[in-house]
């Protein structure tokens, strides 16, 4: 059984970072492309990043030269860098092991705020 646990919301000021964890089981990861979506209220799920098991990264321009996507094939870890973080970019954050988001974790939420 696949399973995605997602970890490192929190409430954030704007201009701050945050890490975001995904602990993933039950299926070869170190083979498999990973993605981060996200999601706010009323609205559908938005692409983030996605990492190949290579590591070859790709970003969506909302959030390009500021958050960072990183694998350890080891841990079975996902992760997701914020850097200088915006009020739109709260949301609750997904990891998921398909490019649609269609199997994704439970997710955890960011909240941007002063």
């Amino acid at each position: 059984e696949v399973q995605l646990v997602e970890s490192g919301g929190g409430l954030v000021q704007p201009g701050g970072s945050l890490r975001l964890s995904c602990a993933a089981s039950g299926f070869p990861f170190s083979a498999s492309p990973m993605y981060w979506f996200r999601q706010v209220p009323g609205k559908g799920l938005e692409w983030i990043s996605t990492i190949t098991s290579w590591g070859l990264t790709n970003y969506a321009d909302s959030v390009k030269g500021r958050f960072t996507i990183s694998r350890d094939n080891a841990k079975n870890t996902l992760y997701l860098q914020m850097n200088s973080l915006k009020t739109e970019d709260a949301a609750v954050y997904y990891c998921a092991t398909t490019p649609s988001g269609s199997q994704k974790g439970q997710g955890t939420q960011v909240t941007v705020s002063s």
